[in-house]
């Protein structure tokens, strides 16, 4: 795996109905990646992480407000289910501020035309293999969603050991009717 990084929102509020579907069925979880949304990936490799750069994003997300969001129910794309955040506008506000200030660093290196924020709960290579991780998913989330998180910081996080690990966390802006 190359040495990586990225800015990602943590939802541990989630990690009680998605850990058991992630760890069998996402290599992000095996690499130890919690639940999250993902804000920019790839950002900067580890060793590109400056102090001015840190300091940057420090600035940039001070001045972003902290939002609520839930996570009501799940979607798909072709080989991955995952957990749709409502509103999402929040978490695409945060990938173009980024990306206004680091226009190098392209959400997943430019590969999408559309930012879909989501929770990543499985991936799968065949339908049939996902539509079974979907029928269990929904069984396992009746009672469960929706989700409510405040969403109040960015993790920066990156993966030069091997494993995914939180290198710092960025505050949003506490509004006062938070």
């Amino acid at each position: 795996m190359p040495s990586e990084s990225a800015l990602v929102v943590l939802v541990p509020e989630a990690e009680r109905l998605v850990e058991t579907f992630r760890k069998r069925y996402d290599p992000s979880a095996a690499n130890g990646l919690p639940a999250h949304v993902t804000i920019l990936f790839s950002f900067k490799s580890p060793d590109q992480l400056a102090d001015e750069i840190i300091e940057s994003l420090r600035g940039l997300f001070s001045k972003i407000p902290a939002f609520s969001v839930s996570f009501v129910e799940s979607r798909r794309f072709p080989d991955f289910l995952y957990l749709a955040p409502v509103p999402s506008q929040p978490f695409r506000q945060l990938t173009e501020a980024v990306t206004k200030v680091f226009p190098d660093a392209l959400p997943y290196g430019g590969e999408f035309t559309e930012i879909i924020p989501h929770l990543t709960v499985a991936q799968a290579i065949d339908d049939e293999t996902m539509d079974k991780i979907a029928a269990d998913f929904h069984k396992a989330a009746k009672g469960i969603l929706p989700i409510k998180v405040r969403v109040k910081t960015v993790s920066l996080i990156e993966n030069s050991s091997g494993n995914w690990q939180v290198r710092t966390r960025f505050a949003l802006h506490a509004a006062d009717n938070a």
